[in-house]
């Protein structure tokens, strides 16, 4: 092994840049010694700084903060940078956890969504659900994305994961009724239970649902499949229907594959 290296070599093995070396020469923390030629010689006792210099700068430290640990370099403060270290490595974990946890409810949401049965009418009993609103004509799909950002913007905050997130439109029983299709008039995300901010609430009771599979523009169709169906039945509606959107183009760009839930509340 040999006992010094020249700034090229340090920089290659190392993926610092020249200037980099320089800077950290200028401003004391590291000291190499020079060749006849003037050339910059770095040795073992350099090489061991620049460890430190990585590994701290992965705890965010700034350059005069390593330039202090390393000019008083001691085990009380090897001590402190080790119980940092491990602070940071837990809280890497928590978040692999977490993110971990979050691919896997993808994975089951998805591969449910996969295997559900579509066109058949059925009733289900849901409690309160805590929602974030947002109130929009929307008339087309880039009007509903567009909306759908505009409310997960505002209450980023709230959102843990966007990407397993639950949403839907509702659309106006008056404006269907007067042959308006393919228009909403609101978009909301359905909260997890125990998020205490909300500013909408889906009201507990019965819901009649229908799931339906593929292209938006049959939406109108399907919604007054479950108006129709509810008339027959003889179940009073109460308030506006809604779509839920299970698939949609956060997981595929095969518009087939859209899995779309149609849910309107009715009194039993």
């Amino acid at each position: 092994m040999k006992e010094y290296y020249k700034i090229n070599e340090i920089s290659k093995l190392y993926g610092i840049g020249a200037d980099s070396l320089r800077y950290y020469e200028k401003i004391g923390v590291l000291v190499p010694r020079r060749d006849t030629n003037g050339y910059r010689l770095y040795g073992l006792k350099d090489i061991y700084k620049l460890n430190m210099i990585r590994d701290l700068r992965q705890l965010d430290f700034t350059m005069q903060q390593i330039k202090d640990y390393l000019d008083h370099q001691s085990i009380e403060n090897t001590l402190h940078i080790l119980h940092k270290e491990k602070d940071l490595v837990r809280e890497q974990l928590r978040s692999l956890q977490t993110k971990q946890r979050m691919i896997q409810e993808r994975i089951h949401v998805l591969t449910t969504a996969m295997q559900m049965t579509t066109g058949e009418f059925t009733i289900k009993s849901f409690p309160e659900r805590h929602c974030l609103h947002l109130n929009t004509r929307i008339t087309r799909d880039e009007e509903m994305d567009f909306a759908i950002k505009k409310l997960h913007k505002k209450h980023e905050s709230k959102i843990r994961d966007f990407g397993n997130q639950l949403f839907g439109a509702s659309v106006s029983i008056e404006d269907l009724y007067k042959g308006e299709k393919d228009v909403f008039n609101a978009v909301f995300f359905i909260l997890e239970s125990d998020e205490p901010e909300y500013d909408f609430v889906l009201p507990a009771g019965e819901y009649l649902s229908l799931y339906y599979r593929g292209d938006y523009r049959q939406s109108s169709d399907r919604i007054m499949d479950v108006l129709n169906f509810a008339k027959e039945k003889g179940y009073p509606i109460s308030g506006d229907p809604f779509e839920i959107y299970e698939i949609d183009n956060r997981d595929t760009m095969n518009r087939e594959e859209f899995l779309t839930e149609i849910q309107v509340r009715i009194m039993v």
